[in-house]
Protein backbone atom coordinates (compact mmCIF):
# COMPACT_ATOMS: atom_id res chain seq x y z
CA UNK A 1 0.00 0.00 0.00
CA UNK A 2 2.78 2.38 0.94
CA UNK A 3 4.67 1.56 -2.37
CA UNK A 4 1.76 2.52 -4.46
CA UNK A 5 1.34 5.80 -2.58
CA UNK A 6 4.23 6.79 -3.43
CA UNK A 7 3.95 5.72 -6.94
CA UNK A 8 0.58 7.75 -7.24
CA UNK A 9 2.85 10.47 -5.64
CA UNK A 10 5.38 10.98 -8.14
CA UNK A 11 2.68 10.09 -10.83
CA UNK A 12 0.92 13.55 -9.62
CA UNK A 13 4.39 15.44 -9.28
CA UNK A 14 5.39 14.36 -12.69
CA UNK A 15 2.17 15.78 -14.46
CA UNK A 16 2.31 18.81 -12.05
CA UNK A 17 5.91 19.20 -13.28
CA UNK A 18 4.72 18.62 -16.97
CA UNK A 19 1.65 21.32 -16.89
CA UNK A 20 4.03 24.16 -15.36
CA UNK A 21 6.37 23.69 -18.28
CA UNK A 22 3.12 23.72 -20.99
CA UNK A 23 2.51 26.81 -19.25
CA UNK A 24 5.87 28.91 -19.27
CA UNK A 25 6.12 27.65 -22.86
CA UNK A 26 2.62 29.45 -23.91
CA UNK A 27 3.59 32.52 -21.95
CA UNK A 28 7.00 32.62 -24.12
CA UNK A 29 4.89 31.53 -27.55
CA UNK A 30 2.50 34.85 -26.56
CA UNK A 31 5.55 37.37 -26.28
CA UNK A 32 6.85 36.03 -29.08
CA UNK A 33 3.40 36.88 -30.70
CA UNK A 34 2.95 40.43 -29.17
CA UNK A 35 6.56 41.15 -30.72
CA UNK A 36 5.65 40.43 -34.07
CA UNK A 37 2.07 42.13 -33.55
CA UNK A 38 4.32 45.50 -32.40
CA UNK A 39 6.99 45.19 -35.90
CA UNK A 40 3.92 44.86 -37.58
CA UNK A 41 2.17 47.55 -36.79
CA UNK A 42 4.94 49.72 -37.30
CA UNK A 43 5.62 48.38 -40.86
CA UNK A 44 2.03 49.05 -41.48
CA UNK A 45 2.48 52.87 -39.87
CA UNK A 46 5.39 53.26 -42.13
CA UNK A 47 3.71 52.23 -45.30
CA UNK A 48 0.30 54.36 -43.81
CA UNK A 49 2.43 57.54 -44.06
CA UNK A 50 3.89 56.91 -47.64
CA UNK A 51 0.58 55.70 -48.18
CA UNK A 52 -0.82 59.22 -47.59
CA UNK A 53 0.65 61.51 -50.47
CA UNK A 54 -1.01 60.71 -53.70
CA UNK A 55 1.08 59.77 -56.37
CA UNK A 56 2.97 62.48 -58.78
CA UNK A 57 5.50 63.08 -60.63
CA UNK A 58 7.56 66.12 -60.66
CA UNK A 59 10.10 67.13 -63.09
CA UNK A 60 13.14 69.38 -61.44
CA UNK A 61 15.69 71.37 -64.12
CA UNK A 62 18.91 73.51 -63.13
CA UNK A 63 21.43 74.30 -65.60
CA UNK A 64 24.59 74.76 -62.39
CA UNK A 65 27.23 72.01 -62.84
CA UNK A 66 26.28 69.49 -60.46
CA UNK A 67 29.11 70.30 -57.64
CA UNK A 68 28.38 73.40 -57.36
CA UNK A 69 26.85 74.06 -53.61
CA UNK A 70 23.77 75.42 -54.78
CA UNK A 71 22.69 72.12 -57.15
CA UNK A 72 23.72 69.76 -54.05
CA UNK A 73 21.10 71.33 -52.03
CA UNK A 74 18.64 71.20 -54.88
CA UNK A 75 19.55 67.45 -55.28
CA UNK A 76 19.52 66.52 -51.24
CA UNK A 77 15.92 68.42 -51.25
CA UNK A 78 14.46 65.99 -54.07
CA UNK A 79 15.86 62.99 -52.51
CA UNK A 80 14.51 63.97 -49.20
CA UNK A 81 11.19 64.57 -50.59
CA UNK A 82 11.17 61.41 -52.08
CA UNK A 83 11.93 59.26 -49.15
CA UNK A 84 9.79 61.24 -47.22
CA UNK A 85 6.91 60.00 -49.56
CA UNK A 86 7.71 56.52 -50.08
CA UNK A 87 8.53 57.09 -53.67
CA UNK A 88 5.08 58.30 -54.38
CA UNK A 89 6.20 62.18 -54.88
CA UNK A 90 8.76 61.39 -57.23
CA UNK A 91 11.14 64.14 -58.31
CA UNK A 92 13.18 63.64 -61.46
CA UNK A 93 16.47 65.74 -62.07
CA UNK A 94 17.67 67.09 -64.89
CA UNK A 95 21.13 68.85 -64.24
CA UNK A 96 23.42 70.98 -65.92
CA UNK A 97 21.38 71.76 -68.38
CA UNK A 98 20.17 68.61 -69.84
CA UNK A 99 16.89 69.67 -70.34
CA UNK A 100 16.87 73.25 -70.24
CA UNK A 101 19.04 76.69 -70.91
CA UNK A 102 19.13 79.28 -68.26
CA UNK A 103 17.72 81.33 -71.15
CA UNK A 104 14.80 79.03 -71.66
CA UNK A 105 13.84 77.87 -67.39
CA UNK A 106 11.70 80.65 -66.43
CA UNK A 107 9.40 80.66 -69.73
CA UNK A 108 8.96 76.77 -69.00
CA UNK A 109 8.33 77.23 -65.45
CA UNK A 110 5.28 79.67 -66.00
CA UNK A 111 4.18 77.77 -68.51
CA UNK A 112 4.04 74.41 -66.62
CA UNK A 113 6.47 73.13 -69.69
CA UNK A 114 8.83 72.11 -66.13
CA UNK A 115 7.40 71.97 -62.81
CA UNK A 116 10.02 72.77 -60.62
CA UNK A 117 13.16 74.66 -62.13
CA UNK A 118 16.33 76.70 -60.70
CA UNK A 119 17.28 80.19 -62.24
CA UNK A 120 19.13 83.47 -61.23
CA UNK A 121 17.11 86.33 -59.50
CA UNK A 122 18.96 88.03 -62.46
CA UNK A 123 17.17 86.12 -65.02
CA UNK A 124 13.90 86.24 -63.19
CA UNK A 125 13.93 89.91 -62.82
CA UNK A 126 13.01 90.65 -66.51
CA UNK A 127 9.70 89.00 -65.88
CA UNK A 128 9.62 90.36 -62.27
CA UNK A 129 11.90 93.51 -62.02
CA UNK A 130 11.85 93.60 -58.45
CA UNK A 131 13.88 90.85 -58.37
CA UNK A 132 16.86 92.96 -59.19
CA UNK A 133 17.36 93.84 -56.09
CA UNK A 134 20.26 91.50 -55.35
CA UNK A 135 22.04 93.42 -59.02
CA UNK A 136 21.99 96.60 -57.38
CA UNK A 137 25.42 97.43 -56.69
CA UNK A 138 26.76 96.94 -53.25
CA UNK A 139 23.83 97.09 -51.86
CA UNK A 140 24.10 93.51 -49.57
CA UNK A 141 27.29 93.99 -47.27
CA UNK A 142 27.80 90.15 -46.38
CA UNK A 143 26.12 87.00 -45.86
CA UNK A 144 24.36 87.15 -42.69
CA UNK A 145 22.79 90.60 -43.77
CA UNK A 146 21.22 89.11 -46.73
CA UNK A 147 20.36 85.67 -44.96
CA UNK A 148 17.97 88.50 -42.63
CA UNK A 149 16.62 90.04 -45.39
CA UNK A 150 15.28 86.90 -47.06
CA UNK A 151 14.19 85.69 -44.36
CA UNK A 152 11.73 88.78 -43.31
CA UNK A 153 9.85 91.49 -45.09
CA UNK A 154 11.80 91.41 -48.06
CA UNK A 155 11.60 87.54 -48.92
CA UNK A 156 7.99 88.30 -47.91
CA UNK A 157 7.54 90.86 -50.99
CA UNK A 158 9.74 88.78 -53.59
CA UNK A 159 7.75 85.96 -53.07
CA UNK A 160 4.12 87.29 -53.30
CA UNK A 161 5.21 89.34 -56.49
CA UNK A 162 6.83 86.23 -58.15
CA UNK A 163 3.09 84.52 -57.16
CA UNK A 164 1.58 87.55 -58.96
CA UNK A 165 3.49 86.15 -62.19
CA UNK A 166 2.57 82.60 -61.78
CA UNK A 167 5.60 81.14 -59.76
CA UNK A 168 5.65 79.67 -56.20
CA UNK A 169 9.15 80.52 -54.85
CA UNK A 170 10.30 77.38 -52.83
CA UNK A 171 13.35 78.52 -51.55
CA UNK A 172 16.47 81.64 -51.92
CA UNK A 173 19.50 79.35 -52.91
CA UNK A 174 22.16 82.11 -52.14
CA UNK A 175 24.87 81.59 -54.54
CA UNK A 176 27.37 84.12 -53.27
CA UNK A 177 28.51 87.51 -54.44
CA UNK A 178 29.36 87.91 -57.57
CA UNK A 179 32.81 89.50 -58.87
CA UNK A 180 35.00 90.03 -62.38
CA UNK A 181 37.03 88.36 -64.13
CA UNK A 182 39.31 89.67 -67.35
CA UNK A 183 42.10 88.16 -69.17
CA UNK A 184 43.37 92.00 -70.32
CA UNK A 185 44.09 93.67 -67.19
CA UNK A 186 44.38 94.47 -63.12
CA UNK A 187 40.59 95.57 -62.34
CA UNK A 188 41.49 98.18 -59.55
CA UNK A 189 39.48 100.79 -60.12
CA UNK A 190 36.43 101.81 -62.17
CA UNK A 191 38.42 103.38 -64.71
CA UNK A 192 39.90 100.06 -65.26
CA UNK A 193 37.13 98.56 -67.25
CA UNK A 194 37.36 101.49 -70.03
CA UNK A 195 37.50 99.67 -73.53
CA UNK A 196 36.70 95.91 -72.58
CA UNK A 197 34.01 93.60 -73.07
CA UNK A 198 32.47 92.15 -70.53
CA UNK A 199 30.25 89.54 -70.51
CA UNK A 200 26.82 90.44 -68.56
CA UNK A 201 24.23 88.36 -66.88
CA UNK A 202 21.76 90.40 -67.12
CA UNK A 203 19.84 94.16 -67.39
CA UNK A 204 21.50 95.94 -64.03
CA UNK A 205 24.72 94.02 -64.69
CA UNK A 206 24.85 95.34 -68.05
CA UNK A 207 24.22 99.15 -66.73
CA UNK A 208 26.88 98.63 -64.19
CA UNK A 209 29.43 97.39 -66.64
CA UNK A 210 28.62 100.47 -68.97
CA UNK A 211 28.77 102.86 -65.95
CA UNK A 212 32.21 101.91 -65.15
CA UNK A 213 32.83 102.42 -69.11
CA UNK A 214 32.79 98.94 -70.59
CA UNK A 215 30.48 97.13 -73.18
CA UNK A 216 28.72 94.52 -71.67
CA UNK A 217 27.91 91.55 -73.94
CA UNK A 218 24.75 89.29 -72.98
CA UNK A 219 25.44 85.00 -72.68
CA UNK A 220 24.27 82.17 -71.08
CA UNK A 221 26.54 80.27 -68.78
CA UNK A 222 27.79 77.31 -70.88
CA UNK A 223 28.89 79.89 -73.46
CA UNK A 224 31.31 81.92 -71.28
CA UNK A 225 34.63 79.84 -71.36
CA UNK A 226 34.61 79.52 -75.10
CA UNK A 227 33.74 83.34 -75.94
CA UNK A 228 36.38 84.09 -73.38
CA UNK A 229 39.00 81.05 -75.08
CA UNK A 230 37.97 83.15 -78.80
CA UNK A 231 38.36 86.77 -77.02
CA UNK A 232 34.86 87.31 -78.20
CA UNK A 233 34.84 88.89 -74.61
CA UNK A 234 37.38 90.12 -72.73
CA UNK A 235 36.01 89.33 -69.84
CA UNK A 236 33.01 88.08 -67.74
CA UNK A 237 31.60 89.00 -64.30
CA UNK A 238 30.12 85.78 -61.94
CA UNK A 239 30.61 84.12 -58.66
CA UNK A 240 34.14 82.36 -57.69
CA UNK A 241 32.48 79.17 -57.43
CA UNK A 242 31.01 78.85 -61.14
CA UNK A 243 34.28 80.38 -62.38
CA UNK A 244 36.13 77.72 -60.73
CA UNK A 245 34.23 74.69 -61.79
CA UNK A 246 33.97 76.43 -64.99
CA UNK A 247 37.75 76.41 -65.80
CA UNK A 248 37.65 80.35 -66.27
CA UNK A 249 41.51 80.13 -64.56
CA UNK A 250 42.17 78.34 -67.84
CA UNK A 251 41.46 81.32 -70.36
CA UNK A 252 41.54 84.45 -67.69
CA UNK A 253 44.30 85.95 -66.20
CA UNK A 254 42.32 88.68 -63.16
CA UNK A 255 40.72 88.01 -61.05
CA UNK A 256 38.67 91.07 -59.08
CA UNK A 257 36.78 90.27 -55.77
CA UNK A 258 34.71 93.60 -54.92
CA UNK A 259 31.09 91.93 -53.74
CA UNK A 260 29.35 94.31 -55.89
CA UNK A 261 26.20 92.15 -55.89
CA UNK A 262 24.96 89.28 -53.78
CA UNK A 263 23.06 86.54 -56.84
CA UNK A 264 20.37 84.41 -55.64
CA UNK A 265 19.15 81.69 -57.62
CA UNK A 266 15.40 80.95 -57.15
CA UNK A 267 13.83 77.62 -56.92
CA UNK A 268 10.47 77.99 -58.44
CA UNK A 269 7.39 76.05 -59.22
CA UNK A 270 5.11 76.19 -61.72
CA UNK A 271 1.99 77.64 -59.29
CA UNK A 272 -1.11 76.07 -60.53
CA UNK A 273 0.59 72.91 -60.38
CA UNK A 274 1.79 73.61 -56.75
CA UNK A 275 -1.86 75.22 -56.23
CA UNK A 276 -3.41 71.44 -57.59
CA UNK A 277 -1.20 69.52 -55.15
CA UNK A 278 -2.89 68.39 -52.50
CA UNK A 279 -1.85 70.00 -49.09
CA UNK A 280 0.29 66.96 -47.46
CA UNK A 281 2.08 67.40 -50.28
CA UNK A 282 2.56 71.21 -50.29
CA UNK A 283 3.24 70.90 -46.41
CA UNK A 284 6.57 68.31 -47.77
CA UNK A 285 7.88 70.47 -50.40
CA UNK A 286 8.06 73.36 -48.45
CA UNK A 287 9.70 71.69 -45.28
CA UNK A 288 12.05 70.12 -47.23
CA UNK A 289 13.20 73.27 -49.33
CA UNK A 290 13.38 75.39 -46.07
CA UNK A 291 15.97 72.90 -44.75
CA UNK A 292 17.98 72.79 -48.36
CA UNK A 293 17.60 76.37 -48.24
CA UNK A 294 19.64 77.08 -44.61
CA UNK A 295 22.28 74.26 -45.78
CA UNK A 296 22.84 76.61 -48.81
CA UNK A 297 22.88 79.61 -46.91
CA UNK A 298 25.52 78.05 -44.94
CA UNK A 299 27.45 76.61 -47.91
CA UNK A 300 27.57 80.28 -49.87
CA UNK A 301 30.54 81.31 -47.85
CA UNK A 302 32.37 78.73 -47.34
CA UNK A 303 32.53 78.12 -51.07
CA UNK A 304 32.80 81.49 -51.97
CA UNK A 305 35.83 81.84 -49.86
CA UNK A 306 37.78 78.43 -50.74
CA UNK A 307 36.78 78.94 -54.69
CA UNK A 308 38.68 82.26 -54.47
CA UNK A 309 41.75 80.79 -53.15
CA UNK A 310 41.47 78.00 -55.46
CA UNK A 311 41.69 80.24 -58.40
CA UNK A 312 44.44 82.29 -57.12
CA UNK A 313 46.23 78.71 -56.52
CA UNK A 314 45.74 77.86 -60.13
CA UNK A 315 47.29 81.12 -61.25
CA UNK A 316 44.90 83.70 -61.35
CA UNK A 317 45.84 87.30 -60.20
CA UNK A 318 43.09 88.63 -57.38
CA UNK A 319 42.82 91.82 -56.97
CA UNK A 320 40.54 92.26 -53.27
CA UNK A 321 39.16 95.75 -53.50
CA UNK A 322 39.92 97.14 -49.66
CA UNK A 323 36.74 98.11 -47.61
CA UNK A 324 37.93 101.58 -47.90
CA UNK A 325 37.53 102.08 -51.41
CA UNK A 326 34.15 100.42 -51.60
CA UNK A 327 32.79 103.96 -51.55
CA UNK A 328 34.29 105.04 -54.80
CA UNK A 329 33.09 101.76 -56.83
CA UNK A 330 29.62 102.46 -55.21
CA UNK A 331 29.68 106.44 -56.29
CA UNK A 332 30.28 105.13 -60.10
CA UNK A 333 27.64 102.65 -59.72
CA UNK A 334 24.54 105.05 -58.65
CA UNK A 335 23.49 105.05 -62.28
CA UNK A 336 22.17 101.67 -61.80
CA UNK A 337 20.77 102.65 -58.55
CA UNK A 338 18.43 104.78 -60.10
CA UNK A 339 17.55 102.53 -63.30
CA UNK A 340 16.24 99.97 -60.36
CA UNK A 341 14.01 102.43 -59.21
CA UNK A 342 12.64 103.48 -62.65
CA UNK A 343 12.29 100.05 -63.63
CA UNK A 344 10.78 98.24 -59.80
CA UNK A 345 8.47 101.13 -59.75
CA UNK A 346 7.43 101.42 -56.17
CA UNK A 347 7.81 98.08 -54.93
CA UNK A 348 11.76 98.64 -56.02
CA UNK A 349 11.54 102.03 -53.95
CA UNK A 350 9.84 99.71 -50.89
CA UNK A 351 12.81 97.25 -51.33
CA UNK A 352 15.63 99.86 -51.43
CA UNK A 353 14.34 101.36 -48.09
CA UNK A 354 14.14 97.57 -46.06
CA UNK A 355 17.99 97.24 -47.55
CA UNK A 356 19.52 100.50 -46.49
CA UNK A 357 17.45 100.14 -43.01
CA UNK A 358 18.71 96.89 -42.37
CA UNK A 359 22.77 97.65 -43.71
CA UNK A 360 22.61 101.34 -41.98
Amino acid sequence: MKRKTLLLFAMLLSLLMMLAACGGGGSSDGAEEADTSTDEAATDAGAADSEEYEPVTIRLAYNLPQDHHVAKGVEQFAENVIERSGGNVHIEVYPAGQLLSDTEMNESILSGGVEIGVNSSTLWSSTVPAMGIFDVPYAFNDYETAGRLLNGELGDKLRAAMEEKGAKVLMFADYGFVQFANNVRPLEKPEDFEGLKIRSIGDLPSKLIEAYGASPVFMGGGEVYMALQRNTVDGATSGTTAMLQRNYHEVTKYLTINNYGYLEFIVAMNKDFYDNLPANTQQLLMEEAQKAEAWIRDQAQIEDEESAKKLEELGMEVYRVPEEDIPMWKEKAMPVWEEYEKVAGDLGKELLEIVEKETQ
